[in-house]
């Protein structure tokens, strides 16, 4: 077998085996951790009080 298609079988079984999670099928995940991103910034922001 040719180093070349060895290496290119090498590579379509790689591609195959990856689980990538594209962004749009992230939606639910995204929209959590973007949430509880807020959450924490809305806690930590301190308003001046006045005298």
């Amino acid at each position: 077998m040719p180093a070349q298609s060895r290496f290119v079988k090498s590579i379509v079984s790689t591609s195959k085996s990856q689980d990538v999670k594209m962004p749009w099928t992230r939606g639910a995940t995204r929209k959590a951790m973007i949430a509880r991103r807020q959450k924490a910034t809305i806690k930590t922001v301190s308003v001046a009080k006045s005298a």
